[in-house]
C-alpha cells in the first residue's frame, strides 16, 4: 500500500486495526489504575472499588492478549521502511519509543498479574474466567511487584505521550505522511 499524501508505504489493515484496538485498551486501562492507586480510603464503596479493580484487571488481560496478537501480526506482516523525511534523530527516537512500548505492553500487565497473584486476589476476566496465580502468596512481595507495576505503567504513559506527540508533529508540522501510515483506511 502507498500513502496517497507522501508516497510512503503504509501498514497493513490488520496492523492498523490491532494498533488502534491496543491504543484504546491502554487508554482505558491506565486511568483506571491511576484512580485505584490514588483512591483515598473510603472514597469508594467496597463494591465500587471491586468493580474498578475487576475492570482494570480485565482490561489489563486484554492489553496482554492483544500484545501477543500484535507481535504475531508484526512478525507476519513486517513493517514498511522508514519514511525518507525522517532525520537521524527522529529515526533513533522513534525506534527507541517503539521498542520500549513493545516491552512495556508485556511488562506492565505481567507485573500486575504477578502482584495480584502474590496478593492472592481473584483475577476475573469480565466474569468469564479466572486467571491462575503464578506467584507464591506473599503480601510484602505483592506490594513490591505492584509498586513496580505502577511505576512501569507511568513510564508507559510517558512513552505513549511521546508516541502521540511524535505522530502529531508529523501530521501537523512536517506533514510528511508518517501519521497516515497507521491511520485507518489511509
Amino acid at each position: 500500500m502507498t500513502d496517497r499524501f507522501a508516497g510512503a508505504p503504509t501498514y497493513a489493515p490488520i496492523q492498523k486495526g490491532v494498533h488502534w484496538l491496543h491504543a484504546a485498551l491502554i487508554v482505558a486501562t491506565l486511568p483506571l489504575g491511576v484512580i485505584i492507586g490514588n483512591a483515598a480510603p473510603g472514597k469508594f464503596s467496597d463494591a465500587a472499588m471491586n468493580g474498578l479493580y475487576n475492570a482494570h484487571r480485565s482490561l489489563g488481560f486484554l492489553v496482554l492478549a492483544v500484545a501477543v496478537l500484535r507481535v504475531a501480526v508484526r512478525v507476519s506482516k513486517g513493517a514498511p521502511p522508514p519514511v525518507p523525511t525522517l532525520t537521524p534523530i527522529e529515526r533513533i527516537a522513534s525506534g527507541a519509543v517503539h521498542h520500549l512500548l513493545y516491552v512495556m505492553i508485556f511488562l506492565v500487565p505481567l507485573l500486575g498479574w504477578a502482584g495480584t497473584s502474590a496478593y492472592r486476589a481473584e483475577i476475573s476476566v469480565f466474569g468469564l474466567f479466572n486467571l491462575p496465580h503464578f506467584v507464591v502468596e506473599n503480601r510484602a512481595l505483592s506490594e513490591k511487584i505492584l509498586g513496580a507495576h505502577g511505576a512501569a505503567a507511568m513510564f508507559m504513559a510517558l512513552l505513549v505521550a511521546a508516541h502521540v506527540g511524535g505522530a502529531l508533529m508529523h501530521l501537523v508540522v512536517k506533514r510528511d505522511g508518517v501519521f497516515r501510515r497507521m491511520w485507518p483506511g489511509g
